[in-house]
């Protein structure tokens, strides 16, 4: 099997998918593909992999909330010294122009298993994310919640635990910067003005449009991670995290109907989208009456439940 098989495998069936869950999990299956010929690749040109490592996803693929078009998101943790940082760079390098044939394209922050900052040994990714922490910028918080979305597609999933638990403990001995990643993603875009009228995008090429993704997904998102962060839950989908977490937080129950709701609805509206940006947008013309008051919904329900979750931190979390 080449790079180009497994591109027309996708491009045959990734229309056939029938809802938000089957999408993703044939995603899972075109990046397990591509990843494993990457392996083959590599092995062949430079030995057999040196050490135990895992391979995972960040972003919207780990948190499978992917659409029918998705760029790379993606590093690499191996078990063993830094010298054998060269051949899992090689092996991100392959995976990452493996993908890029298949039809995933490259992340534009380089959130890529190419780059030494997403590929590292289990020491290096602990001193990292404790740096990143320590730093307290806006930019390495942001790095750290990029990493803290991330599940194993290939290999050792006690490798990403490990680290993981690393910030669990920073933050239990540090619970103030909980309230600094509150921070870092409390803006949320608006989409509704004041006389209740959807707000799309008023000049350039998506005049006209809503960017659905950081409008009504992302209040979502970023409050389920705040709270895994506050419970020490190392669920990475949305959906597992609402699950996890709604027996403790009985309010979440009405707020999981309305996400899934929302992931269908996405789903519904870019299944046809011909290229990757075109994904986080939908024209509001595409849009009925009753649409727009359910996506309206959305995106007010997602203000209200970061709001809910910022006061539920300010309580819990942020004065262990």
């Amino acid at each position: 099997m080449s790079y180009e098989d497994i591109r027309k495998w996708r491009e045959q069936h990734i229309h056939e998918q029938i809802d938000h869950e089957q999408l993703n999990n044939f995603h899972d299956d075109l990046m397990l593909k591509t990843v494993q010929l990457a392996m083959e690749k590599v092995k062949e040109e430079q030995g057999e992999v040196p050490a135990p490592f895992a391979f995972f996803l960040m972003g919207s693929a780990s948190r499978r909330e992917q659409s029918i078009w998705s760029d790379q998101d993606h590093g690499i943790i191996f078990d063993g010294p830094k010298q054998h940082q060269t051949y899992f760079q090689k092996l991100g390098t392959e995976i990452v122009d493996g993908m890029e044939l298949v039809g995933y394209e490259r992340c534009e922050g380089k959130v890529m298993a190419s780059e030494s900052r997403w590929t590292k040994s289990v020491e290096g990714w602990k001193q990292q994310i404790t740096n990143w922490l320590d730093e307290e910028s806006w930019q390495s918080l942001r790095h750290f919640s990029t990493f803290f979305d991330s599940r194993v597609l290939l290999g050792e999933e006690r490798l990403l635990a490990d680290v993981k638990q690393v910030t669990f403990s920073y933050i239990q001995s540090h619970p103030k910067i909980i309230n600094r990643l509150v921070d870092n993603v409390g803006f949320i875009r608006k989409g509704v003005g004041v006389f209740g009228q959807i707000l799309p995008e008023q000049s350039g090429k998506r005049t006209g449009q809503i960017n659905i993704k950081t409008t009504a997904l992302f209040p979502f998102v970023n409050a389920l991670r705040l709270l895994v962060l506050c419970n020490q839950v190392m669920k990475t989908p949305t959906i597992e995290r609402f699950a996890a977490l709604k027996t403790k937080y009985s309010f979440l129950t009405e707020y999981q109907i309305l996400f899934e709701s929302l992931l269908a609805f996405k789903f519904q509206f870019t299944k046809d989208a011909v290229e990757y940006e075109e994904v986080h947008y939908i024209p509001l013309k595409k849009l009925s009456k009753k649409d727009k008051q359910e996506l309206k919904e959305y995106m007010k329900k997602g203000a209200e439940l970061f709001e809910r979750t910022k006061n539920t931190i300010e309580k819990e979390c942020s004065k262990w």
